[in-house]
Parts: C-alpha cells; structure tokens; sequence
C-alpha cells in the first residue's frame, strides 16, 4: 500500500539477481511442484516500478497494472500475455520516509465498462474505457492547495460510487483521515459527493456488495471498520489482534473477513458479529491480500519470507495450507485470476509474476 511503496534497495535488488539466475519460471519447491510462476515483464522497466493497487477484470480477462514512475498502465491479456500499454500518465514527487520519490498511476478499479485509475503523480482520477483502453476524462481528487493523493480506488456497485482513500503528499496526515465518495452513476462521468471522516488513515479494503458495507483497516489504531455504503457511516469495527493491519479479502457468501496482519491473516466472521475464527501465519511482509470465491482459496504474498501461501478455507472459516510456494524477496501483493491463477507484483524487476496450476 501507499505507506510503503513498492521500491527496493539496491542491494535487494542485487541479491534477486544473484537468486533468480535469468530464470524465466520460477519453479516451486519439491513440496509444490503443482504450481509454477512465470514472469510477466512490464514494457520499459529497466529497474524497480513503484506498483500497488492492480485489479483483474473477470469479464474481460485482462489485469490493470498502473506502472507508477513509467508514467503508463499496463493491461496484461490472461490468455497470450501479451501486455497492452496506456501511456501518458503524470508523474510527480511525493516525500516518503525522508526522501522524495517519483510516483504516478498506482490503483486501478474495475467500474461498469471502466476501469478507474488513481494517479498519485498528479492527484486525480482517470477513467479508461475496459474494452478499447480509450482514456477518456481525468479529475482532480481534492480542492486546491490540499495536499492529497489517492491510494485505493474502489468501484462500490450496489451505490454506484467511487470510493477512494487517501494519502498526503507529505507532513501532516490530518488531510488524509477520510474516504472521498464520487458519484458514478455514469461510469465515464464521476461527480464529488462526500467524504467520510475516519479516525485514522485507511488500509487496504474489500467491498461486501451483498450486505452493503465497504471494508477497511485504521493504520495505527489496529482497528478493522466497516462502512454502510448507504448511509456513509461506520457500522462496525473489530480488533484483529494485531497493529500492522495491511489487505483485505472477502468471501461475501460466508460472510468471512480476511485481514492482513503483518506475517499472518485472520478470519473473521464479519456476517455474524466479528468473531475471530482462525489464522494462518504466511511469513513476514504482507500487502495487498486476495480470494477467490470460486475455488475458495485465500492467496496472501509475503514479501520479506519470499513465499506466496495459497490456504483453503472451509466452512467454518478456518484455513487448511494448501501449498506455501517460494517467489523472489520484495514481491508482495496478489490478485486471484481465473481458476486457480493468481497475480503477484514483483517491484524490483518492473515485472509481474503469473502464477498457474501445472
């Protein structure tokens, strides 16, 4: 998420080479040899690409990837590979930790014949057409002279609204402890409608379109909220158990939560009072966390333990391991495919990693 973008060191960077040895497929261990991940390498990354938010379209079978400091969003074809480019997009300087980084496309959410992106270089959003990939209108996310940037983009179907969280450029956070509503009734059109306040800045997110509610962590409280997307409150909010809350996932037909913690993920039984049900440890360095509703497969990427761990869950919400497979240091955050495909960013190399069922 914005908090730490995806960047690495040299050093890291270094020492992927040096593991990775020009691979193209990155094989699993003996353990899990049913599963293999093939790099995807994203057009003019010739080093690290600052990568976040990135959404897989069901209905067209192409994953969004906005490419932050190449300025483009990159659309990745599931069944050839092939990669699509929309370029053009500003980039600016943000300061993070003490040094300015350069930053631009980095969310992007699968509207109704859209796709929304959150460009942080300039502070707006675009809006893209899904089929042609025809960029058409872009707005500004804030007032002037407000110092803040999109961090999630989130398409909420049942309201027909955009929701976005929010980052500052840097200093102050106070400018930031919302989530800014648009009005999407026409997809190509969004309009400012509200802001919700927060007590803190949100953390990842997932939309219960069935019960109406719009999921997100508290950065620093340990809180997990959820928001009435019709009255724009806060209905409920749970203690995962842990301070550094990161993705969200949902299986909204058993009405179980997923959250990140750090170096495991919970399950919480959010359709019946917020229950802590199970946990499951993956290794340190979590992100962007995701399910699959189909397969009933939770995928969470760690990026520090370079290990993707794909769990069953049943229904009771309690995880069964199905495979823990290595990956490469830095690559964190996942969106679950088609079947049992998944998607991981690998920032160090500009790429992204495919992940198939042999």
């Amino acid at each position: 998420m914005s908090r730490n973008l995806k960047f690495v060191t040299a050093a890291a960077i270094a020492f992927m080479q040096i593991a990775l040895v020009a691979a193209t497929v990155i094989e699993a261990s003996a353990a899990d040899t049913n599963y293999e991940l093939k790099p995807v390498n994203l057009p003019g990354a010739s080093g690290p690409v600052a990568l976040d938010y990135f959404a897989y379209d069901r209905a067209t079978g192409k994953l969004w990837v906005p490419a932050s400091n190449t300025g483009s969003v990159d659309v990745i074809h599931e069944n050839t590979d092939a990669v699509s480019q929309i370029t053009g997009f500003p980039t600016g300087d943000i300061e993070r930790r003490g040094r300015k980084i350069t930053v631009g496309p980095t969310a992007a959410s699968i509207g109704d014949g859209v796709v929304y992106v959150g460009d942080r270089g300039n502070a707006t959003i675009c809006i893209i057409d899904a089929k042609t990939l025809a960029r058409g209108e872009c707005l500004p996310v804030a007032q002037p002279n407000v110092p803040i940037t999109p961090d999630g983009v989130v398409y909420v179907p049942a309201t027909s609204e955009l929701w976005l969280t929010l980052r500052t450029r840097s200093g102050d956070n106070a400018p930031a402890k919302s989530v800014e509503v648009f009005d999407a009734s026409d997809p190509h059109h969004l309009k400012p409608k509200t802001k919700i306040p927060l007590d803190g800045l949100a953390e990842g997110y997932a939309v219960d379109n069935q019960r109406g509610l719009f999921y997100t962590n508290i950065e620093d409280t340990g809180k997990t909220v959820a928001i009435d997307v019709w009255s724009h409150k806060v209905a409920a909010e749970w203690n995962p158990g842990s301070s550094d809350l990161q993705g969200l996932a949902l299986d909204s037909a058993r009405g179980f939560l997923f959250v990140a913690c750090g170096d495991h993920v919970v399950s919480i039984d959010a359709g019946h009072g917020g229950k802590v049900l199970d946990s499951i440890s993956t290794g340190p360095g979590l992100d962007n966390i995701d399910y699959s509703p189909d397969a009933k497969i939770l995928y969470a990427a760690a990026s520090l333990a370079a290990t993707l761990t794909i769990a069953e869950v049943g229904d009771d919400g309690k995880f069964h391991l199905k495979a823990t497979v290595p990956t490469v240091k830095g690559a964190r955050g996942v969106v679950a495919g088609k079947g049992e495909t998944a998607y991981l960013i690998d920032p160090a190399e500009g790429r992204i990693l495919k992940l198939t069922r042999k």
